[in-house]
């Protein structure tokens, strides 16, 4: 899994938990598109993905068109591409839009909300992450509309449980240092969770989730995402993953439909149009930050990549936030 914790550390992840609810049947939450929250939850976030972790009771989940999801305490429901979803327990045409609650759920921080019947009880949090698009493009293309694990079938598991248990009735009783302490909780549980899920893959799925799994492909992913700017080649790749060029090159291609050194050009295009769009640093030095010793080539690939030299690109992007400010 060490692809995966570097590319999570590189995507610039936070996030928090902002709705600590008890909910009594029957109830049905209209929870809206992750985009509409933005300017409540995480202002200039580039994508958010909102999640609910079950403590108590039962519940559903789902997207319009899509199957239900049946919840048990332990799980934790995660919406990656921040689809709008209901929640509920139990039938009734009543709905709570989570629309309009919004902006007094959030200024009254975690304590709890009750709402619903007068029927069997469901707790539950909600949380968001939020993290560069860019960056997170290849892992947020791998995972579906929606996903649950459960995090109570071992002890590493039940005690993150109760360590966020703990925090949110910290943080509803307004303790200092709280929010922060949630705030850390969040990134953990959804780092977790993510580990949970790519373990949960059936054996020989392919894609980037599967390519994190294979010993190979993960190896060289991991070398490629922890030292992007290194002069890599297939043969050293290859050597430090214990492999021939070969073994590598086939496994690679099978797993991402694509050769290492095509991947590993794309991943530095990336990093470097995040440090464009996040420093004042000049072209020169994202270049050499990104592994390359040539402005030239920095910007002949950049093009490819994204259709505009590495400046146009920086100062488009920059145009583009003031007028959406």
């Amino acid at each position: 899994m060490d692809v995966l914790s570097e590319v999570l550390r590189a995507v610039q992840l936070d996030g928090a938990m902002f709705f600590n609810a008890e909910f009594s049947a029957p109830w049905l939450l209209l929870s809206p598109e992750a985009r509409s929250l933005k300017q409540f939850l995480a202002p200039g976030a580039e994508h958010l993905i909102i999640y609910h972790l079950l403590t108590d009771g039962h519940a559903f989940a789902r997207i319009d068109g899509e199957h239900t999801v049946e919840l048990e305490p332990g799980d934790i429901i995660v919406f990656p591409h921040g689809h709008p979803h209901k929640m509920g327990n139990g039938h009734t045409t009543q709905i709570i839009d989570g629309s309009n609650a919004f902006p007094t759920t959030l200024s009254q921080g975690m304590k709890v909300t009750k709402l619903g019947g007068s029927g069997d009880v469901t707790r539950f949090v909600c949380g968001y992450m939020s993290c560069n698009a860019d960056l997170c493009k290849q892992l947020l293309e791998c995972l579906p509309s929606v996903f649950k694990v459960n995090v109570r079938s071992d002890a590493s598991g039940r005690w993150l449980e109760n360590s966020i248990r703990d925090a949110v009735l910290q943080a509803a009783s307004d303790s200092a240092g709280s929010d922060a302490v949630l705030a850390k909780l969040s990134e953990v549980l959804f780092i977790e969770v993510l580990r949970r899920y790519v373990e949960s893959l059936p054996a020989g799925h392919d894609g980037w989730l599967g390519g994190v799994r294979d010993p190979v492909v993960g190896r060289a992913l991991s070398l490629m995402h922890s030292r992007p700017a290194d002069d890599w080649s297939i043969a050293k790749l290859a050597q430090e993953s214990g492999v021939s060029r070969s073994v590598l090159a086939e496994r690679f291609s099978h797993y991402l439909g694509e050769p290492p050194m095509s991947y590993l050009t794309r991943w530095r295009m990336r990093l470097g149009a995040q440090l464009l769009n996040s420093t004042s640093r000049s072209v020169l030095d994202v270049a050499t930050e990104v592994g390359y010793q040539s402005e030239a080539a920095f910007n002949r690939a950049f093009r490819r990549e994204f259709g505009l030299p590495p400046a146009r690109y920086r100062s488009s992007r920059r145009a583009k936030a003031d007028s959406a400010a």
